[in-house]
């Protein structure tokens, strides 16, 4: 098991994330295509999927986008920047994954535009 299996406890599979969204298959690829959200392989059968946390109340986390964006520029590929979100940080009190949901963007934003540094 890889780093990122291990530290996100559940993942959805790319039709799971469209029924969840209550949109198409096609839909879901477009968001992948304009990286609102990120997947990589998981699992026995090396199956795309997304962390299940990157849905909250029928959408994708608002301010993934933009935090995608940030870490993206900052040279993380999408497996590291889902490590990076989903790693305990005790100076948040927990992950930025959590802070995000939590609706904490600019602390989080802040965090990675200083990885680009």
């Amino acid at each position: 098991m890889s780093n990122v299996e291990s530290l996100v406890s559940e993942w959805l599979p790319l039709p799971d994330v469209a029924e969840l969204l209550n949109v198409s298959i096609t839909k879901v690829h477009g968001l992948l295509d304009e990286r609102a959200v990120v997947a990589v392989r998981v699992g026995e059968r090396n199956i795309r999927s997304i962390p299940a946390l990157f849905i909250q109340d029928g959408h994708v986390v608002d301010s993934l986008k933009g935090t995608i964006a940030v870490l993206g520029d900052a040279g993380y590929t999408d497996e590291e920047l889902i490590v990076w979100l989903f790693t305990p940080d005790e100076s948040l009190r927990g992950r930025p994954v959590d802070a995000l949901r939590e609706g904490r963007k600019t602390e989080i934003r802040r965090r990675a535009q200083s990885l680009a540094w």
